[in-house]
């Protein structure tokens, strides 16, 4: 199967590579990329679970990417984590608004694979591992400027930016102020005294705040936890990748 001409960095990432001759090259590992072009290069393996040594692939020597499998053709450049950690990134860097706020992360980006060109990142205003996290798309040219670890756009909020994936909390409130719209519709445009049509969409944002908030309390006593089996027998650590994405 052909490689779609749109690519999510998260996908490559998560794909263990293999050689056209069949030959298993590792898990994906890290983004090679070009800041200032806004420009995905390639990115690298891990060829053992152990070990400094990686594997740099460039991005035209993708041949196919499957769920799980990125296949590739030619070889790769050798070299160590080190090296790689000094290649600059705008992935997991902070989203900084017009007032100088924190707003979330980009935690992805959508690249088109022939140029390796990024589309569009996404951003996510907490833990993209959370399930149900809403991811908003930030296109490069609303950037203004960029710098490690931080990126400044002119938005007042996340809202200023389209939704790409809604999570539990934004469906809560969207569901919300369309039946408040519509309730207001039928009112007339005229609130009911002692309705109290402010007092439920409060209470709605906060019960998406808990929401929010018992998830990352679940993670924490997932990571806790060992796995248990209907046999009631001692189960082995859990072997999941604790950066798999939810959405999956």
């Amino acid at each position: 199967m052909p490689a779609s001409r749109h690519i999510a960095v998260s996908e490559l990432l998560r794909a263990r590579v293999r050689h056209s001759d069949g030959e298993d090259r590792g898990l994906g590992h890290q983004i090679w990329m070009h800041p200032p072009c806004h420009r995905v290069l390639g990115w690298s393996c891990r060829p053992a679970a152990f070990g400094p040594r990686r594997t740099v692939w460039r991005l035209d020597q993708l041949l196919s990417l499957d769920p799980g499998e990125a296949v590739v053709r030619g070889e790769p450049a050798s070299t160590d984590q080190e090296s790689l950690d000094l290649l600059p990134t705008l992935l997991e860097a902070d989203l900084i608004g017009r007032q100088g706020q924190p707003l979330g992360r980009l935690v992805d980006a959508v690249v088109e694979r022939d140029s390796g060109r990024i589309v569009h990142y996404l951003v996510a205003r907490s833990d993209p591992r959370l399930p149900g996290t809403s991811r908003w798309r930030l296109d490069p040219d609303r950037i203004l400027d960029q710098r490690p670890g931080q990126v400044e756009a002119a938005l007042q909020g996340l809202d200023d930016l389209p939704l790409d994936r809604a999570g539990v909390r934004e469906q809560v409130l969207s569901r919300s102020r369309r039946w408040r719209d519509g309730l207001r519709d039928r009112l007339g445009g005229d609130e009911e005294e002692g309705f109290g049509l402010d007092g439920v969409e409060e209470r709605l944002r906060g019960w998406g705040e808990r929401l929010r908030d018992g998830g990352e309390e679940l993670i924490g006593r997932l990571r806790d936890d060992e796995p248990r089996r209907p046999s009631r027998r001692p189960a082995p650590p859990a072997r999941g990748d604790d950066d798999e994405d939810p959405w999956i």
